[in-house]
């Protein structure tokens, strides 16, 4: 079975989430903007979600975790709990 590690940043808006991407594209560090902006508890650990499997994050995290480039910061992904980025940090089947 597939099993991924993931970090995320969860806010409330769109806006925000894409403000903060274009931080971190510019060098600013994921896991210090997790640990600032993020409304999820995660975030006290820099977003890091630890690994999981397919079907136990909502589907739209999912679709995002299981099929884009693992090393590179994807989103605004939306969910019913907000806007998140996330920094797919490794995956193996």
């Amino acid at each position: 079975m597939s099993k991924a590690r993931a970090s995320h940043i969860l806010v409330k808006t769109q806006e925000e989430c894409e403000d903060i991407k274009k931080q971190i594209e510019n060098g600013t560090d994921f896991k210090e903007m997790a640990k600032k902006h993020s409304l999820c508890p995660s975030g006290k650990q820099g977003g890091e979600l630890g690994e999981f499997s397919p079907g136990q994050m909502v589907k739209e995290f999912d679709q995002v975790v299981f099929s884009e480039e693992v090393g590179k910061v994807h989103g605004p992904v939306q969910t019913q709990f907000g806007f998140h980025l996330i920094n797919i940090t490794s995956r193996a089947d």
